[in-house]
């Protein structure tokens, strides 16, 4: 298989590449990093109810879309980026997502045992140490192909991560922050400063190619020919283009951002007969957590939104119907216009 070590490439360029060789049908591994800092949404996602255009515009921060699911992320150099392109004839593509992941993270893992971080599969698409995430990967089907992207992280700006997003007040920008901050690791943060400067970009890609080729066979060092830089420049005005940046996919009823696999925060509306809800929480292995409830309705006696949102600490989704209808059966707490199936239609998954 070939492979493309291409250091540090300018923004769209770390995305041009492996769409226009999955376009052209053919297979390779790119080890790269992005010369400068972007923001790059998911397939299906609306870009303008993901990411704040008008703050990125004003940073000079490009917005791009890729062709691989996933959710908005902010990319810059202190990530090394491993993306794979198989046909996906390939007979080395397991029958399953859960099973592909499984297997093509594993060179993951080593590269980051070999750091002395004792990464661990976590289904279905990170790496954990402990409850931590330190790595994020997706998969994609582009033309003939299958791709697999994903990241080493050596460092994050997790303060820029929140600003480009698009949420619905600060409130909750800082609720993301500090849940991307206790959630999501870096090579820096597990081994302390002075040990992760021993590991450049270049380090690190050399450890990547040595763990894909104990997976996929020998690696072939190549540079992009005519005919890949050729398809990528073809790519180009589409990526650059305002429609298929806008293109309006994604549907909701509020805001979910992941932050690793089995924890999400999450804005959700509701409008009740007695008025607007909104909830804030994290949804942490399937339950509630750090529930957070307002809007403009009434309640008597104006505790009663504070004990609802005690209540629901810690109760999977479906729990929270039979949780709100007895609280508000035995609890004397009256919400006018607002019925327990008004506030379970905000945990609704």
């Amino acid at each position: 298989m070939d492979l493309y070590d291409l250091g540090s490439v300018p923004a769209l360029d770390s995305q041009l590449f492996y769409h226009a060789l999955a376009d052209l049908g053919r297979e390779g591994l790119f080890l790269l990093s992005p010369a400068s800092p972007y923001v790059c949404v998911g397939y299906h996602q609306d870009a303008a109810r993901e990411v704040d255009l008008a703050f990125c515009r004003a940073r000079g921060i490009p917005v791009f879309r890729r062709e691989v699911g996933g959710g908005a992320v902010y990319l810059d150099g202190g990530q090394v980026f491993f993306q794979l392109v198989l046909r996906r004839e390939d007979p080395r593509i397991p029958a399953s997502r859960d099973a592909f992941y499984r297997t093509f993270l594993e060179p993951v893992v080593r590269v980051y045992r070999r750091m002395g971080i004792a990464a661990e599969y976590k289904p279905v698409n990170d790496l954990v140490v402990g409850a931590r995430k330190v790595s994020g990967s997706g998969v994609g089907e582009i033309g003939e192909g299958l791709v697999f992207v994903g990241n080493v992280i050596l460092d994050f700006d997790y303060r820029t991560m929140a600003r480009v997003l698009n949420v619905p007040d600060e409130k909750f920008r800082d609720k993301v922050f500090r849940t991307l901050a206790e959630n999501l690791s870096t090579v820096r943060r597990e081994l302390g400063a002075e040990r992760a400067a021993a590991w450049t970009a270049e380090r690190v890609r050399g450890l990547l190619a040595e763990e894909f080729a104990r997976l996929l066979g020998p690696l072939v060092p190549r540079e992009p020919d005519a005919a890949l830089r050729g398809r990528a420049e073809a790519l180009r005005p589409v990526f650059q283009s305002e429609a298929w940046l806008l293109a309006r996919r994604g549907r909701g009823r509020g805001r979910e951002i992941r932050i690793r696999s089995g924890l999400q925060v999450l804005h959700r509306l509701h409008k009740a007969q007695g008025g607007l809800l909104r909830a804030d929480f994290e949804l942490v292995e399937g339950r509630l957590h750090a529930v957070s409830l307002s809007g403009d309705f009434f309640c008597y006696p104006p505790d009663g939104v504070e004990r609802l949102e005690a209540l629901l600490e810690g109760a999977r989704p479906a729990e929270a119907v039979p949780r709100i209808e007895a609280f508000l059966a035995a609890e004397g707490v009256e919400l006018p216009g607002v019925t327990a199936a008004d506030w379970a239609a905000l945990f609704a998954l």
